[in-house]
């Protein structure tokens, strides 16, 4: 059993009984943080654990388990009256997000210029320009992955593991957030705004390089308000639309490559 990048399109209802090794306790994370991450569980909605363990064909055992590490993670809480609850879609969270995000990727950036190679830099930029070919009307989950792909490249770059672990955490959490950003027009400044990273990489301009990227990323509290008032019309209408509309999660785990 395998669950991809792309799990969140298909049928919960295909999913295997998992088994109690640590291969089937990842398989499980993956699944329900998939639906974690694309707000199948509603904002404060209560986790019903008999009914998701069913769902998924598991024990409650090593769900609790898994639903204990989304806590911790930030995508659950927990009530002493309820149980664990689905986090919210809340405008200033994900503004403190963002914020973080800036701060991180600006430490990845300027230790990427002083650490990687021209070689490294020039693969870099032949992505860029490759994505920049993409299709004007690729959907939101493409643009997202390729968006996604740029940025934890720079990370491997910075020869960090912990930015690595650090920015895939964070991508994981306003991951719904930006694909209805993407969903929204963003392609069209994002793509030129990686080139200009790339080549003040090349020159490499430290000095250039946290401001670049801050413009990249930053957003503001009324642009994220907007951004989440189109989430929420698409997590209570979801039922209704087709499938391939529905946000892919992204499950990727450190280290991994894209």
């Amino acid at each position: 059993m395998h669950f991809s990048m792309h799990f969140m399109n298909s049928s919960p209802n295909a999913i295997r009984p998992a088994s109690r090794t640590s291969a089937g306790q990842a398989e499980l994370y993956g699944a329900v943080k998939a639906m974690a991450v694309r707000f199948e569980f509603k904002p404060g909605e209560r986790i019903n654990e008999v009914e998701l363990a069913r769902r998924l064909n598991v024990s409650r055992t090593p769900l609790r388990e898994v639903l204990n590490q989304l806590m911790v993670e930030g995508f659950l809480t927990r009530s002493v009256n309820r149980g664990f609850i689905a986090r919210l879609l809340d405008a200033k969270q994900i503004h403190s997000l963002y914020e973080y995000r800036a701060v991180l990727e600006a430490g990845i950036v300027r230790a990427a210029c002083e650490r990687a190679s021209d070689e490294e830099l020039a693969t870099l930029r032949q992505f860029v320009e490759r994505s920049r070919d993409e299709p004007e009307d690729s959907d939101a989950t493409r643009l997202l992955e390729l968006d996604e792909a740029f940025h934890l490249s720079l990370a491997r770059l910075s020869r960090n593991d912990e930015f690595v672990r650090a920015l895939e955490s964070v991508n994981a959490r306003i991951h719904f957030v930006r694909w209805i950003d993407m969903q929204q027009g963003r392609r069209s400044h994002t793509q030129g705004e990686h080139l200009r990273i790339v080549q003040a990489l090349e020159r490499r301009d430290l000095d250039a390089l946290p401001g670049l990227m801050n413009t990249h990323i930053g957003r503001r509290l009324d642009q994220i308000t907007d951004v989440i008032r189109t989430g929420f019309s698409t997590i209570y209408m979801r039922d209704q639309a087709e499938p391939a509309t529905a946000a892919p999660a992204n499950t990727t785990t450190a280290g991994e490559k894209k």
